[in-house]
């Protein structure tokens, strides 16, 4: 990946000296669908319960911000253009106020922000500086690095895979979800469950767990099917793989409406489940599973993109993690930017 470094903009001076102040900070912004820059955005000026964090890596969500950038995504509230997306930040405080219960140089990961003035903030994280109240943050061990930035994907996992009567013995899709919902199932008590995976590019990198295509498993007794995939077409083919009273929980984002045949799902007594993003509860408990080794982190994150290589080298880093089935997860590095 190769840029100039000339075209990355500067952002007029940060002074954590006087912070009650608006501020500008590089930020990724999606302009419009399919068109994406690199510039500063104004941030608000924080108040006695924020902190602002300067940002070391993001996280490039291959879900939801592929639909922001293909213009599908369905309609809601504050959805517009031009528009900072980013969940997936990780950072270190360089100032705090009296009422954010942070102090000066804590590592934490920023589950989105909403500093940003006069751009929407979907989901704002994706910045060199932003501003957060202290306690939306979540406090790091100093030595967690870059891969703690898919903690939320680990809190939404999670809440896909503990939310029913059974822990999912067949996962759908072996991308970052499928493959933090199956490590998750082990690091509950569960046994490994099975993965499918249509893409050969992805099928590597299991742990302790099988990964194979629908045509090569005859299992149609699974207690609890964990859609990961995105692929609504799937919801009649894992009905079908169902034991008597199982269930099919939906964990993607479908962008076109779903449906089943009753049939097959009434001779079941088939329940689906729609499992919505993450409760705070969630992003809590993925961290202490994730601090106390039972959950790893480790080997999911594939590519890295350095920000300050400019704007071709981040549109580069896009298209890689939306188009490039071998990119499980992008990382875009901000710490060599102004």
């Amino acid at each position: 990946m190769t840029a100039a470094t000339t075209d990355v903009p500067r952002a007029a001076a940060y002074d954590a000296r006087t912070p009650a102040v608006p501020f500008e900070a590089l930020a990724v912004v999606l302009e419009a669908p399919g068109t994406l820059s690199l510039r500063p955005v104004a941030h608000r000026a924080p108040g006695d319960a924020d902190a602002v964090v300067e940002v070391e890596w993001t996280g490039i969500s291959a879900g939801t911000e592929r639909l922001f950038w293909r213009g599908t995504m369905p309609q809601f509230p504050g959805l517009r253009y031009p528009l900072i997306p980013g969940y997936e930040t990780v950072g270190r405080v360089v100032w705090a106020g009296p009422g954010s219960g942070r102090a000066l140089g804590d590592r934490v990961f920023v589950p989105g922000a909403y500093s940003a003035i006069e751009v929407a903030n979907l989901f704002g994280g994706a910045c060199r500086r932003l501003v957060a109240p202290g306690a939306r943050l979540v406090a790091l061990d100093a030595e967690r690095g870059a891969e703690a930035i898919l903690l939320a994907l680990a809190a939404t996992a999670l809440h896909a895979v503990r939310g029913g009567a059974a822990l999912p013995d067949l996962i759908v899709g072996h991308g970052t979800l499928g493959r933090l919902a199956a490590r998750l199932v082990v690091a509950l008590g569960g046994a490994p469950p099975t993965v499918w995976e249509v893409d050969e590019a992805r099928r590597g990198g299991a742990a302790g767990y099988p990964v194979l295509t629908s045509d090569a498993d005859a299992r149609r007794d699974y207690a609890c099917v964990c859609e990961l995939s995105g692929s609504g077409a799937l919801l009649d083919a894992l009905i079908g793989r169902l034991a008597k009273g199982g269930e099919v929980v939906l964990a993607g984002f479908y962008a076109a409406p779903l449906t089943f045949e009753y049939v097959p799902a009434f001779m079941r007594e088939a329940r689906v489940r729609v499992a919505a993003g993450w409760a705070p509860e969630d992003l809590a408990d993925a961290r202490a599973l994730v601090a106390r080794g039972a959950l790893s982190l480790g080997g999911i994150a594939t590519h890295a993109a350095d920000v300050s290589l400019g704007t071709a080298a981040v549109r580069d880093a896009y298209a890689t993690a939306f188009d490039d089935p071998a990119c499980i997860k992008m990382i875009l590095d901000w710490r060599s930017c102004p």
